[in-house]
């Protein structure tokens, strides 16, 4: 593992989670460079383009991972039920399992020590229990078919959870860039299974430094986080990777307890499974697991689970102290993974369980001194499982306040509404409204579930499932009240976890007709119902998987190969406004200035989170403590100061190093990088140099041929955004430019191209574009470049959008904002001017990106 100190970048050191990122080696320069060029840094050789994850990383986290997973969970599943009496159903082992192993990976990372040894404590777990259970496992294993349907449940709910990621065929994750807080979870779930719960040593200038204090310095949850570094490291493959599955995996383990209900309301069979899916992959619940909203989806499957531990409170509540076990597992683990907050949902069983409880001692059914029992082992086994939320209870609280009363609304324009419960939003997004003809389908569909969950209520209440009936109200009375005292944000979230109870009742409507099938004229209703209720969910999530955008793969595994070659060598600045650098640069002690956690030094000069970054803006004196600086691979962006050279450059990024010794410059002046240098400026600035003893050095302007996108032709459905041309749909658009010699040149687009262009020169085509995403409007993406062989003068470039297709992400984003050329290789570089300052008239009447008074050495 990798240690403290180069994670955070106090040490050189460069062990890794098992990245498989292939290396970019320089290619051979034989150029020639001036004696005074070198000095200052001149134009290094570029790396070979990075190369697409091998396959077997996609098969390892899409496929072997989430299988792993599901054992490590069974298992522990199976050791909790040997403990508790043997009176879980096997569709709620994994569930109950992920709770014990988020309770032993919280328990583990807290005694920081030993948080390395956490992958190893989950698979002794996970043995533990098929060694003990080995009986009912050779019971179950032939009775296969019974639970098939249960089964095809959850791995269909897997499935379409990870459908964007499975049909695109490479590691990814979803929504890229939707909610950046998946970056934090991704570098939080590192640190906690590398260091454990343990915070003094954290370096506090940088960003990476920052993002660890601030979430999880202060009783943020983090739950979800162990249980996914401890599970994912055990295989040792990137975290990036491996979050979108298993985002996917703990939504799919709600599969179990949503097909236990539905069983109790009267469904079975194909009925039960098709009910099951739809209520666990939801419309407003899939997007929140599209966007990486972990917290909330591991609290759901606990929320769930607790309502079947109330419908099946006759299997426990009489029993032995310890069967009251998994109920404080799931307790505890809803607690560590939302927070305190999760206590609204506990109440509500409780309340039901209370009540059930106090009944049956009255009855006589049950002695008062076996009931005490009973309860205060789950209440010493929910605390001690906990026991990293409780024992700083007030910050935990403090947080979850803090949440509750943000007026910040992450990535929501509007308050969603409250129509979304019902479980259908034909829709791109579940931020958006649908479109017309789309709005009133939903409409539609949503009053034919509202009608479903009447009948539903009638039907469990009919049927004497009291137990359950009081645990829906009372999930629905929580949903009311902290949608009245809450926020747009925590607003949002009530309505996501309140969404699979409310369409469970719906599909207790199916049942009712079922059940009242016997008048064969009631039959076909059931069937039109449960299509209707499918059919809705489908549809809406068919939608948010055509819009999903996915994260670059080939740019993240080249980030990954950055970290391998320069970790220990950092504190690095990086340029780009991307998050997920915070996990993939980890061992270069990262800051950005436009992160949520800007470095302290040079948190003044932020523009805000996700603001527009410019180098250029920072006084050189600044940046002498960052010996390195990551920066996109951009012809069209300044160069950083005269005291950095270029160490690497790779297909997307540039790595820039601070030349031993080299001074800070006096003086730091932009230029328009067009307009030719005047002699008064020129000298103003020699005199400066003269007096402090310093000599001028001035980048070069990069040569850009720009293409003017407002005299294009193109269909009039693209239209121009907040932020360049929305390629709304199939279409062509075409422009000309001019340039003024011959040669080979490079072709660059900026935007946000999910779905693959094709671009052309004068009727050749040059290649595709696709799957370039930057995430940030505020900062437009560089795509790499396509090269063509150009003779001087006029030429048409042409780019092409396709029509629809299946494939993920085909409706995702289409934004052209930028379209220029540059000389190929060496001609298209910024190259540096050394000049005495006596001898400052040669700079004069040229056009620079900035010059500088710099030191002699």
């Amino acid at each position: 593992m990798l240690p403290t100190a180069a994670l955070l970048g106090l040490s050189p050191a460069t062990a890794r989670d098992g990245d498989t990122a292939q290396e970019l080696g320089a290619r051979a320069s034989s150029r020639r460079r001036s004696r005074s060029a070198e000095q200052f840094g001149g134009a290094m050789p570029s790396a070979p383009s990075a190369e697409r994850l091998a396959p077997s990383m996609f098969v390892l986290t899409a496929l072997v991972y989430p299988a792993v997973l599901a054992l490590l969970c069974a298992g522990a599943g199976l050791l909790v039920d040997r403990i508790s009496g043997r009176f879980l159903p096997g569709a709620l082992l994994p569930v109950v399992g992920a709770a014990a192993l988020i309770a032993a990976s919280q328990l583990s990372t807290y005694a920081w020590p030993v948080a390395e040894a956490t992958p190893y404590l989950l698979v002794a777990l996970a043995i533990a229990g098929f060694v003990l259970a080995r009986r009912r496992v050779r019971a179950l294993a032939p009775r296969w078919r019974a639970w098939r349907w249960q089964l095809l449940a959850v791995v269909l709910a897997y499935v379409v959870a990870l459908a964007p990621v499975l049909f695109a065929g490479r590691p990814t994750f979803s929504s890229y860039m939707e909610l950046t807080d998946s970056a934090v979870h991704m570098i939080g779930a590192y640190f906690l299974i590398n260091h454990g719960q343990h915070y003094t040593h954290l370096d506090l200038s940088n960003s990476i430094g920052r993002v660890i204090n601030a979430y999880y310095d202060t009783s943020y949850p983090s739950g979800s986080d162990t249980l996914f570094g401890g599970s994912a490291l055990l295989l040792r493959i990137p975290l990036i990777w491996a979050f979108q599955p298993f985002n996917a995996f703990m939504l799919a383990t709600a599969a179990g307890p949503v097909w236990l209900l539905l069983r109790r309301m009267g469904l079975d069979g194909a009925w039960a499974a098709v009910g099951a899916l739809s209520t666990t992959v939801s419309a407003l619940v899939y997007g929140y697991e599209l966007v990486g909203s972990v917290k909330e989806i591991t609290a759901l499957a606990m929320i769930l689970t607790l309502g079947v531990l109330v419908v099946l409170h006759r299997r426990w509540l009489r029993g032995p102290p310890t069967a009251g076990l998994p109920f404080a597992l799931v307790v505890a683990a809803g607690v560590s993974a939302l927070g305190v907050g999760f206590g609204a949902w506990v109440l509500a069983a409780v309340a039901v369980l209370a009540a059930l409880l106090i009944d049956g001692v009255l009855a006589g059914r049950q002695g008062v001194g076996r009931s005490l029992a009973l309860v205060g082992s789950v209440a010493i086994a929910a605390l001690v499982c906990a026991w990293p939320t409780w024992i700083d209870f007030s910050g935990s609280l403090r947080v979850t306040k803090n949440i509750a009363v943000t007026s910040n609304a992450g990535n929501l324009y509007t308050p969603l509404r409250t129509l979304q419960v019902l479980g259908t939003w034909l829709s791109a997004s579940y931020q958006i409204l649908p479109r017309a003809g789309g709005l009133e389908l939903t409409y539609a569909l949503a009053a034919v579930t509202a009608i479903a969950c009447v009948l539903g209520a009638v039907h469990v209440i009919r049927s004497r499932q009291l137990p359950l009936a009081g645990w829906v109200a009372l999930m629905l009375v929580v949903w009311l009240a902290l949608t009245e005292h809450t926020t747009t944000w925590i607003d949002a979230k009530t309505l996501m976890l309140s969404s699979p109870v409310v369409v469970l009742l719906a599909w207790g409507g199916v049942a009712a007709l079922r059940a009242a099938s016997l008048c064969r004229a009631l039959a076909p209703a059931a069937l039109l119902l449960a299509f209707a209720l499918a059919g809705g969910v489908a549809v809406s999530d068919a939608m948010q998987y055509h819009s999903s955008n996915l994260a670059p793969t080939a740019r993240y595994d080249e980030l990954a190969s950055i970290n391998t070659r320069f970790a220990g060598r950092g504190p690095a600045l990086f340029t780009d406004f991307d998050e997920y650098a915070l996990y993939e640069l980890r061992g270069l002690d990262v800051g950005g200035v436009d992160f949520t956690y800007p470095p302290t030094a040079l948190a003044g000069l932020a523009n805000g989170h996700g603001g527009q970054i410019d180098l250029d803006r920072i006084p050189p004196a600044d940046l002498t403590a960052y010996p390195l600086i990551v920066m996109r691979r951009d012809p069209s962006a300044s160069r950083p100061p005269s005291a950095y050279s270029l160490a690497w450059q790779g297909t997307y990024y540039q790595v820039w190093a601070r030349r031993g010794g080299a001074a800070a410059a006096i003086t730091h002046v932009v230029l328009s990088g067009t307009s030719p240098m005047r002699c008064a400026s020129v000298r103003r600035l020699a005199q400066l140099a003269i007096a402090d003893r310093a000599q001028l050095v001035a980048a070069g302007a990069p040569e850009l041929v720009r293409v003017s996108l407002l005299g294009s032709h193109h269909p009039a459905g693209w239209t121009r955004g907040l932020v360049g041309l929305v390629m709304n749909g199939a279409g062509r658009l075409s422009a000309s430019f001019e340039v003024a010699r011959a040669g080979v040149w490079d072709v660059w687009l900026q935007g946000e191209i999910m779905r693959a262009v094709r671009v052309s020169v004068d009727g050749r085509q040059l290649g595709s574009i696709g799957g370039q995403l930057g995430g940030d409007l505020h900062n437009p993406n560089t795509m790499t470049p396509l090269r063509v062989q150009l003779s001087a003068g006029r030429h048409l470039l042409s780019i092409a959008r396709g029509g629809a297709d299946l494939a993920p992400g085909d409706g995702g984003s289409a934004l052209l904002e930028h379209v220029f050329l540059t000389p190929a290789g060496a001609a298209g570089e910024q190259r540096l001017r050394v000049e005495p300052a006596a001898r400052w008239r040669s700079l004069c009447g040229h056009a620079y990106d900035w010059v500088e008074v710099v030191p002699v050495a």
